[in-house]
């Protein structure tokens, strides 16, 4: 498909191997793959974890520390805490104001993203 200037768009994925996502305001956005619990979730340069999870249809990354009930973007602010997830190993980190990199690991985080240590 071609925009009105004549030049190709790439679908919302980006394509095989990912590259230039599709032309905004003249200038491509680069498209990536970061790894979710495992699996590959799209995202594309300038987007929060939260944005690129909610894209992926994913709607809760964490449990609740009483109850483990489920929870992901709330405020969209970071106000609220309800976002957390562990980014790179790194517990408690803010899924809608942490920008999504290539090669992000995100896990579910799980209570208060700490390993209990009592023994």
């Amino acid at each position: 498909m071609t925009d009105p200037a004549g030049q190709e768009r790439r679908d919302r994925r980006g394509g095989p191997g990912r590259g230039p996502r599709a032309l905004v305001g003249g200038r491509a956005e680069e498209a990536f793959d970061l790894d979710f619990d495992g699996r590959p979730v799209a995202a594309e340069s300038g987007q929060t974890i939260a944005a690129a999870l909610w894209g992926a249809g994913i709607l809760a990354w964490r449990t609740t520390r009483d109850g483990g009930a489920p929870r992901g973007a709330f405020c969209g602010i970071g106000a609220c805490y309800d976002c957390l997830v562990t980014v790179n190993g790194r517990p408690n980190q803010r899924a809608c104001l942490v920008p999504a990199r290539p090669g992000d690991t995100v896990t579910t985080q799980e209570g208060t993203g700490h390993a209990d240590l009592a023994v």
